[in-house]
C-alpha cells in the first residue's frame, strides 16, 4: 500500500508559512538515482530540495528511516523532522535561494544545516553514560 504524503505547515517568524512534505523518489530506469526530496511550499511557489544517493552520499531507500540523508556515521539529517526542515529554510534563505527557486541540491545546504542542528542541540552534562 502507498503512503499518502504527510503535509505540514512551518510558520517562520510568525507570519512566514510553508506548507511541507517529504517524498523518496526511485530511479526511473535511466541512470537516475534515488533520492528523498523535501517539497516547499508558500503563497503557491514550490521549491523541491533534492538529495541524490552518490558517492559518499546516503539517502534512506529502506535502510534507515524515510527521509534520512547521510554522509557517513553521525553525520545524518531526518528530513521529517521540524527542526532539520527549519534549519534548511533558514539556510536557504540566508543564501538567497528562498523563496522561488524550483529546484535546489541539497547536499549543497547539508554541511551548513548540520551545523545548524549541532549548534541548536544542547550539550550533553558532564558525568552522562555514552550514548548507543
Amino acid at each position: 500500500m502507498r503512503e499518502t504524503r504527510r503535509v505540514r505547515e512551518l510558520v517562520v517568524d510568525g507570519s512566514t508559512r510553508y506548507v511541507w512534505w517529504v517524498r523518496h523518489r526511485h530511479g526511473r530506469g535511466d541512470g537516475d538515482v534515488c533520492r528523498e526530496v523535501l517539497a516547499l511550499e508558500r503563497g503557491g511557489v514550490r521549491t523541491s530540495v533534492v538529495f541524490p544517493e552518490g558517492e559518499g552520499r546516503a539517502v534512506s531507500d529502506g535502510r534507515s528511516y524515510t527521509g534520512c540523508v547521510a554522509t557517513g556515521p553521525g553525520r545524518l539529517l531526518n528530513l521529517r523532522e521540524p527542526g532539520v526542515v527549519r534549519a534548511i529554510v533558514d539556510e536557504a534563505t540566508a543564501r538567497g535561494l528562498l523563496p522561488g527557486t524550483a529546484e535546489l541540491d541539497g547536499w549543497e545546504l547539508f554541511d551548513a544545516v548540520l551545523s545548524r542542528a549541532a549548534a541548536a542541540t544542547p550539550a550533553t552534562p558532564p558525568g552522562s553514560p555514552p550514548g548507543p
